[in-house]
């Protein structure tokens, strides 16, 4: 399954300001660089409720699932 670039990326709009801030540098940065498997871990990765994807971000919340932990970290990365 190909998935839609632009979606995925106003999927990245967040309600929580700091995951909003987040996803603004990560897809400045990054976005256009990912490929088509990490698209697909990012699209998942944007499934999870704000306040627990957040937590995962600041690392007070470990990763969920393994193939989210590059995402995770490029996230942290700004």
């Amino acid at each position: 399954m190909t998935l839609n670039r632009g979606r995925v990326r106003w999927q990245c709009r967040r309600a929580l300001l700091e995951l909003d801030l987040v996803f603004t540098r990560f897809l400045e940065r990054h976005f256009d660089h990912l490929s088509d498997d990490q698209l697909a871990d990012l699209n998942d990765l944007l499934l999870v409720e704000d306040h627990d994807l957040w937590a995962m971000v600041n690392g007070s919340k470990p990763v969920e699932q393994e193939r989210w932990k590059e995402m995770v970290n490029l996230l942290r990365s700004g």
